[in-house]
């Protein structure tokens, strides 16, 4: 099975809190959940980066 990210594994790619993924999502800044399970979105790895490598401001950081 393919690995999915939720909120809390966003989070920590991106170091900042859980809730911060949130609000992006209800703002519109996060992209549309890959997969929907019991109710909860999850994104694929590379969706993630490619939104990461997309972000206004994103100073070519890696991990």
């Amino acid at each position: 099975m393919t690995e999915l990210w939720s909120y809390k594994d966003i989070a920590a790619h991106i170091k900042v809190q859980p809730d911060t993924v949130r609000s992006y999502r209800k703002h519109g800044l996060l992209p549309p959940p890959d997969r929907v399970e019991g109710g909860k979105p999850y994104w694929y790895p590379d969706t993630v980066r490619r939104w990461v490598a997309a972000r206004p401001g994103n100073r070519n950081r890696r991990d």
